[in-house]
């Protein structure tokens, strides 16, 4: 039964980390665009300027937007198809956990006291998490229409070091782009 417990609790904590480390993305685009015409892009620097994060970070995800969509077969151009701009947001999530366990009096160094786990064991523990949102805006440049936008969502770290921030922006717009072009739409 022990065993039992421990592994419950072993799989929980994992699915857990899990949870906060993933990207979830979501993609929308203009069914009537071909994409297969799609095959030069430039940034938006009007659409890039308006996003309200540093501009170091502004660097980073341009240069992870450029990799992926070089990749792709896509050329930067000075005369592009499509114009490619970004934004973010940003909220603050608090988690309340209860750690009332419930276990009865006596289990401590004394009776009726904290526990054998010390202060602040018993009472509600609070959690912070900043979970952001990139977006990625692909305009034809012909039309000045948003074609495809893809979001992704997740945790950002806070404190991470500059290998581990610029892993996660890659880690966001690369799950990000790999739902462009939108697969049955090439064809057209």
């Amino acid at each position: 039964m022990r065993t039992l417990l421990k592994l419950t609790l072993i799989v929980a904590g994992i699915g857990l980390l899990g949870s906060c480390t993933s990207v979830r993305v979501l993609s929308d685009y203009e069914r009537s665009a071909n994409f297969g015409e799609y095959q030069t892009y430039a940034f938006y620097k009007t659409g890039i300027d308006k996003a309200q994060i540093s501009d170091l970070d502004k660097k980073r995800i341009l240069r992870a937007i450029e990799a992926e969509m070089n990749a792709r077969g896509m050329v930067k151009s000075e005369n592009p198809d499509l114009l490619v701009s970004i934004f973010t947001t940003e909220k603050e999530r608090v988690n309340v956990y209860n750690n009332n366990f419930g276990w009865g009096w006596g289990w401590g160094p004394y009776w009726g006291g904290a526990g054998w786990w010390g202060p602040g064991m018993w009472g509600p523990n609070v959690s912070t998490r900043t979970e952001g949102a990139l977006y990625i805006d692909l305009i034809d440049a012909r039309k000045k229409e948003l074609v495809w936008q893809g979001r992704g969502t997740g945790t950002l770290g806070s404190g991470q070091n500059i290998e581990k921030k610029e892993a996660r922006i890659r880690e966001f717009v690369s799950r990000i782009l790999s739902q462009y072009p939108p697969d049955a739409l090439v064809a057209n």
